[in-house]
């Protein structure tokens, strides 16, 4: 592919590619250190996830205007990277001297959450220096696709390093994939945009970007559609990884298997999504992303019977919900980025993810509540349906009249 000649793009690419798949590692080998190794219940499950999502919505607003101060963010992402290999890395550690505790999965989660904040604010000026506007679509497929392949081979790999080295060792795979990804772009040297004037404080800042972000015809239906999506969907998650082995008894190594397999879907979601954008216009496209989603995790808390009938409900929710995921974020994203003045970009992204990112951690300790109150198999059906439902704030926007990706915004 063209854009995957420029070696900037290629080294950008790569090390978000080798950094997907540990994060993989993580997402399972994180929960299943809780569940396996201090017997987690689900209240407890709900705080973890919280404490990975909660910097989004305690500093994405800061950062967002903080990082458009700094010459060089690409700087600011090896950082990041470095900062969050230490962090996974004591996990082991501290699991080999026998004295691995909540307090530490909790803080661990929340300081990588905070790097990670720092980072993707930092990563959305440093995308638009390396690829043009009509590269957009194809870029995000890229980035996209990258994600994707990691939903098929991470989870897998993650199963069976979890029951062959114990789910703490685990995370030694992410903290290599930071290590590679802060050594891919320590080589890059794209010149990122120049800064701009800065006036007023950081807090006047922070109001610009917000007044932006929900004064925009675009922004403020869409940001509304996906929180609500997020929302719900972070109170599944929550709870998904603990129902599938407690109470449907999938061993850890099957089910990294099972959602590896069901994440095909993403990977051809990814190649159809630009085409799906294209054919139906990116409107229709994010709408129809926004359904296909979360639907198919309605299979989550209707699967039963035997064995084989429970892990093919599993594979096809997995399959079709990563189908739609891709559609959504390609279509979404590459609407996302032209439509935000690069004057106002860190702060607009910090801005968003406030609001997207920052309501998940809500979302999971909701989902964790929820499951300790009602029962893990009702609070699954209560938040596939609340998932659903953020399809109503596009309904009656003019983003459904969008066909082609509209020019970049000054």
């Amino acid at each position: 592919m063209r854009l995957l000649r420029g070696a900037n793009f290629r080294r950008f690419w790569l090390g978000q590619t080798i950094s997907l798949f540990g994060d993989q590692v993580t997402l399972l080998a994180l929960p299943l250190t809780a569940v396996l190794l201090l017997d987690a219940r689900a209240a407890e499950m709900g705080y973890l996830g919280a404490a990975a999502l909660m910097p989004h919505l305690l500093f994405s607003l800061p950062v967002g205007a903080w990082v458009e101060r700094v010459a060089v963010r690409r700087h600011l992402m090896i950082a990041a990277d470095v900062g969050r290999m230490l962090l996974l890395a004591s996990i082991p550690l501290a699991y080999g001297v026998g004295h691995v505790t909540f307090a530490q999965l909790y803080g661990v989660a929340f300081a990588s959450g905070t790097l990670a904040v720092v980072f993707d604010i930092s990563s959305s000026t440093l995308f638009v220096a390396i690829a043009k506007p009509d590269d957009y679509l194809e870029a995000n497929s890229l980035l996209n696709g990258s994600r994707a392949f990691s939903y098929v081979s991470g989870p897998s790999i993650g199963g069976v390093l979890v029951q062959v080295l114990s789910a703490p060792t685990a995370l030694l795979a992410d903290a290599a994939s930071f290590a590679a990804s802060a050594l891919l772009l320590g080589r890059m040297d794209a010149p990122e945009p120049p800064l701009e004037e800065r006036r007023g404080t950081l807090r006047a800042q922070i109001g610009e970007g917000l007044r932006f972000l929900f004064g925009h015809w675009f922004f403020r239906p869409s940001l509304a559609a996906t929180a609500t999506l997020n929302f719900f969907n972070l109170a599944f998650g929550a709870l998904f990884i603990l129902y599938c082995t407690r109470h449907l008894g999938v061993r850890p190594g099957t089910l990294g298997l099972v959602l590896g397999a069901g994440a095909v879907g993403g990977i051809l979601g990814a190649a159809v999504a630009p085409r799906v954008g294209r054919r139906i216009g990116l409107g229709p496209a994010f709408l129809v992303g926004q359904i296909l989603f979360p639907l198919p995790l309605v299979l989550v808390p209707l699967a039963a019977g035997s064995r084989p009938v429970i892990l093919a409900f599993l594979f096809t929710a997995e399959f079709f919900s990563g189908l739609g995921v891709m559609i959504l974020d390609i279509n979404a994203g590459s609407l996302i980025t032209a439509l935000t003045p690069h004057a106002v970009r860190s702060r607009a992204t910090g801005a968003f993810r406030f609001v997207n990112y920052g309501i998940r951690p809500l979302g999971s300790l909701a989902g964790g509540g929820l499951g300790a109150a009602v029962g893990l198999r009702p609070a699954l059906w209560i938040t596939t349906v609340g998932a659903l439902a953020g399809v109503l704030w596009l309904l009656p926007s003019p983003v459904l009249g969008i066909g082609q990706l509209p020019e970049a915004a000054e």
